[in-house]
């Protein structure tokens, strides 16, 4: 076996995904060449760069889902990690992305969350909007001038760092609720006053209540703001490149709001939004006013 293979070898054994129990599988072979010592045979060296590899891509999803596993709790959140990682292994330089499959696969597998599967698929959507919304980028925002000669017809970019969500629970207030446990965690929402206790104070309890969101960033923090609905689809129609006018209509479609009060309501969502600096010039697409 010469230095490639060796390495080949040793880096799949490594990797290979641990038993239920998270020990390396028994069918590993490491006599072939890991030496044993005084102390530890060849299998038991083996299994702690095994074990040592898993725990810390465990770890890393983890890190990511606090509020997910205080929802399930920790022994069926660590078989969930363990789950997942099995069907969804690094292929990242980065640990950032490992997490990022898990809310599509988690709603393929409700058996690991059992009667709370709803409520935690909610928790892990929200989670990783979290993390896309503190990463992703931030582009300069329209200005008054952009604004001005809009129409049925203009299509409006929104910051790549915004996430909008259609909920079914009002989750905002229990992730916002884990993650005040941790001070390094820059986040906020505008649904909850005040710090809680979390080390002292039991989760809040959740009722469905269709709950709709914008994450975003600003100076660093990731911000959790409740929208109506009407806003969301607003939004999401924008998000989606239709033009402004497909986007109004979708969005009050089934409202039962008076002409004048959606009126106000548009220039409410409006306000709102370009006062956050969510509407950005997009590279390359020329806005009114542009030369």
């Amino acid at each position: 076996m010469n230095l490639l293979e060796l390495q080949r070898r040793m880096a799949s054994d490594v990797t290979r995904p641990l038993t239920a129990e998270f020990a390396m599988q028994a069918e590993t072979v490491a006599e072939d060449y890991i030496k044993p010592n005084d102390r530890l045979s060849s299998f038991e060296r083996l299994e702690i760069y095994n074990r040592q590899y898993w725990f810390r891509t465990i770890g890393a999803v983890s890190e990511d889902y606090s509020a997910l596993r205080a929802v399930v709790g920790s022994a069926r959140f660590d078989a969930l990690v363990l789950g997942y990682l099995r069907e969804n292994p690094s292929t990242s330089f980065t640990l950032r992305d490992l997490g990022g499959r898990l809310p599509d696969w988690l709603g393929q597998h409700p058996e690991y969350a059992g009667r709370r599967h709803r409520l935690a698929l909610d928790v892990a959507r929200l989670e990783w909007a979290y993390v896309e919304a503190y990463d992703g980028r931030s582009l300069p925002p329209m200005d008054e001038g952009d604004f001005a000669g809009l129409t049925g017809e203009s299509r409006l970019a929104l910051q790549p760092h915004l996430r909008l969500l259609a909920l079914e629970y009002p989750v905002d207030e229990l992730v916002l609720a884990v993650h005040e446990a941790n001070p390094a965690a820059g986040i906020a929402s505008n649904a909850v006053t005040g710090r809680r206790a979390v080390k002292s104070a039991k989760l809040p309890s959740m009722r469905r209540s269709a709950t709709y969101l914008a994450v975003h960033r600003f100076d660093d923090t990731v911000y959790y703001r409740r929208l109506e609905r009407e806003a969301y689809l607003l939004l999401s129609g924008l998000a989606e490149r239709r033009t402004l006018g497909e986007a109004l209509e979708a969005a009050f479609a089934a409202s039962r709001m008076s002409s004048e009060t959606q009126a106000a309501k548009i220039q409410e969502y409006f306000a709102h939004a370009a006062q956050l600096g969510w509407f950005c010039r997009e590279i390359g697409v020329d806005l009114p006013g542009d030369i």
